[in-house]
């Protein structure tokens, strides 16, 4: 990491960190996106990871529910070492989870605030304000390199917090590598993934000019040196671009 990298408070893009030390190519949005959130769900289950309905932090698999169209899931705790920490319906649940989540790339925006007029009007901020007043977050909320499925309670726990590494690492849900503490707090997930959640968080502050600090850079970037791209991360970008026209050159190298 360079010198000019370090300097405490400075904002810098994935696409700075991109120039400075990568020469990959720069991300763009998808030419082709899904329309919501919702159509972004059902295409992740029954399409992405059709073939390997496997939870992204815990390793658990789980069952499809619903129509074959749906985005649920159910489950199979006996697959894996996860064990619910206080919300055990909420853990038998498949979720869709945001590997930068919505604050993060959202939070500057306008509609995040609450500012348009259509939102003043019917008192909304957040994400609800986002999704009546702003196409380029429905865009964010629907791409399909930043969604991966989860077991329910550790989206919920999780929420907004941003990644980062906790001191100690002390389980809390079971044996499932998957820690939140830290002040403020952050999120440690499985070392076999770090690199995979730092490649999408390169992805989206690339494509859409996602202001990262400095300190969550360094830390992405070492989790990415750590675990480097695999056979799958590369299957799913290719699925992903079947879907929505676009690649994570974080992930090709292109």
């Amino acid at each position: 990491m360079t010198a000019h990298l370090k300097h405490a408070g400075q904002l810098l893009s994935a696409l700075t960190l991109l120039v400075c030390l990568t020469g990959t190519s720069a991300a763009e949005p998808p030419p082709e996106p899904i329309e919501t959130f919702t159509a972004a769900k059902k295409i992740a289950r029954n399409s992405i990871f059709a073939d390997r309905p496997i939870d992204y932090y815990c390793g658990c698999e789980y069952r499809p529910t619903g129509k074959a169209s749906d985005s649920g899931g159910q489950m199979k705790l006996s697959t894996c070492t996860y064990r619910a920490r206080a919300n055990p319906e909420r853990g038998k649940r498949l979720e869709w989870e945001h590997v930068m989540p919505a604050k993060i790339f959202a939070g500057e925006r306008a509609c995040w605030r609450g500012e348009p007029a259509k939102c003043q009007e019917r008192g909304i901020k957040g994400r609800s304000c986002c999704n009546a007043a702003d196409s380029t977050f429905k865009k964010m909320e629907a791409d399909l390199h930043n969604l991966v499925p989860s077991v329910g309670e550790l989206n919920g726990d999780r929420s907004d917090k941003p990644y980062g590494n906790v001191r100690g690492e002390p389980r809390q849900y079971g044996q499932c590598d998957f820690e939140i503490g830290g002040k403020p707090k952050v999120t440690e997930p499985p070392a076999n993934i770090k690199g995979d959640v730092a490649r999408i968080w390169f992805y989206m502050s690339d494509a859409y000019n996602i202001k990262i600090d400095v300190d969550t850079i360094a830390t992405l970037e070492k989790w990415s040196e750590d675990d480097p791209v695999d056979d799958w991360e590369r299957l799913r970008d290719k699925r992903v671009r079947a879907a929505q026209g676009n690649s994570n050159p974080f992930v090709t190298g292109h």
